[in-house]
């Protein structure tokens, strides 16, 4: 699993943007989303650069 924090995750609007980014990059990868704690883990046979750069293009840039 690949964790990343999300800052701007506040919304359920946010979770389906970024649930939409990660399965553009791999439909078959597996999401875990903790909105509370602005948390997304990610099951993904891509690697965290890549599933950075998704995040990050949807708008939603990882720490």
């Amino acid at each position: 699993m690949i964790e990343f924090n999300i800052p701007s995750m506040s919304c359920g609007h946010c979770v389906a943007r970024l649930t939409e980014a990660v399965k553009a990059a791999d439909p078959s990868a597996k999401l875990e989303v903790d909105r509370k704690n602005k948390q997304v883990r990610v099951e993904s046979a891509k690697d965290r650069a890549a599933l950075a750069a998704a995040l990050s293009e949807a708008g939603y840039p990882p720490n």
